[in-house]
């Protein structure tokens, strides 16, 4: 077992992932808003007071805040960070020109749009890299042995049979087939092979396994007992890296809209969530196990970033895309009094989910039972 790196590498190892993730973020907001022609008085990364800060010759102050959990760009005619909008008339014909909310919707729709996207492009330019350097993982989806005792020889499994689709998703190689299985320990499912060229199609309750990583935390894993044969790196053509990558992506980013939905349905305890607290733990050990893992942990989190901001939550780009197709529906903009108030509402709704994170991430780290042994 590892021992835990020390807190001041977890806290830069944390602000070195969060940075630049919101930064590629932001100036995917920043550069369509530009394209656009939409002006930009602010662009921060981080909240609160500045500790550095720069002005370029548009005008745009370029600034670093002392909380470094996210960031912002204020466009002109913003009356915040969170792009609500200022009095337009109040503003000068030059900056009325260049107002974010003054512009068509499609296009203050994209701008929006950007930031998510910007996410999973770096994603997906970083898988592309792996895999031109490693190679594809594309292991075909054949049984290669089956556990003794597992749920896979108890419902039938052989070695030879080539799964196509489990829990309704399709299961092109070995790796869909795992991605799918780990995230429903215990829960019913149906399994769809082929064998001997014939489809049949059995039913099982998954297992649950509970791992251990190197740094001694457990977690419950789904656990079905099918082996592969060998895994196989696969080596592609230069043109075919980036379509590789975006799949491996939309693998990712299914994967956790699926544990999302597990979790809203129940199906899945709420324990599972994680805040800020242990992203940094996380940032932490894959930097002190290495430069790739740390580096393919950037590309978790940025597709991570990009999904929960476009979930439709007042305050999040998610929230913002639903009022402009509203808008686009309507053909006029969703009132000013109801967005003020859906902010409050996305606001406090992120604030408690905030807070409830922030107990989860205490409690995996053992704090309440420590205090419970300290008052008993």
């Amino acid at each position: 077992m590892l021992a835990q790196p020390p807190l001041w590498f977890i806290l830069v190892a944390f602000i070195a992932a969060l940075g630049p993730l919101v930064f590629i973020h932001e100036l995917g907001h920043y550069l369509v808003a530009r394209w656009f022609g939409v002006g930009a008085e602010t662009f921060s990364i981080g909240f609160g007071k500045e500790i550095a800060g720069w002005n370029d010759r548009r005008g745009t102050r370029w600034k670093i805040g002392a909380i470094p959990l996210g960031g912002y760009v204020r466009f002109v005619g913003d009356e915040d960070g969170a792009s609500q909008p200022a009095d337009q008339q109040a503003l000068s014909p030059e900056d009325r020109a260049r107002s974010f909310h003054l512009k068509p919707v499609w296009q203050r729709f994209l701008i929006v749009l950007a930031g998510p996207l910007a996410n999973f492009l770096l994603a997906i330019l970083i898988f592309a890299a792996f895999f031109a350097a490693l190679g594809v993982p594309r292991t075909p989806n054949v049984v290669g042995s089956i556990q003794p005792g597992s749920v896979a020889q108890q419902v039938g499994l052989a070695p030879g049979d080539r799964i196509t689709e489990i829990a309704g998703q399709d299961v092109a190689s070995f790796e869909d087939l795992r991605r799918i299985v780990v995230l429903r320990p215990g829960e019913q499912v149906l399994i769809r092979l082929e064998r001997d060229g014939a489809p049949r199609q059995v039913e099982a309750r998954l297992g649950v396994h509970s791992e251990r990583d190197e740094f001694g935390q457990t977690f419950r894993t789904g656990l079905l007992g099918v082996m592969a044969s060998e895994r196989v790196m696969e080596r592609i053509p230069p043109l075919e890296l980036i379509p590789a990558a975006t799949s491996y992506t939309v693998g990712l980013t299914r994967s956790m809209i699926d544990g999302l939905a597990q979790i809203i349905t129940g199906r899945r305890s709420t324990d599972d969530l994680g805040g800020p607290l242990k992203m940094a733990q996380i940032a932490g050990q894959q930097a002190s196990l290495g430069l790739f893992e740390f580096i393919q942990l950037l590309a978790i989190f940025s597709i991570n970033l990009g999904f929960i901001n476009l979930l439709p939550v007042p305050m999040l780009d998610g929230g913002h895309l639903v009022f402009y197709a509203v808008e686009a529906v309507r053909r006029r903009p969703v009132s000013v009094k109801a967005q003020d108030w859906a902010f409050r509402g996305g606001l406090a709704l992120l604030l408690a989910l905030l807070v409830f994170t922030t107990v989860n991430d205490l409690d995996s780290f053992g704090l309440w039972e420590r205090l419970g042994r300290l008052i008993g």
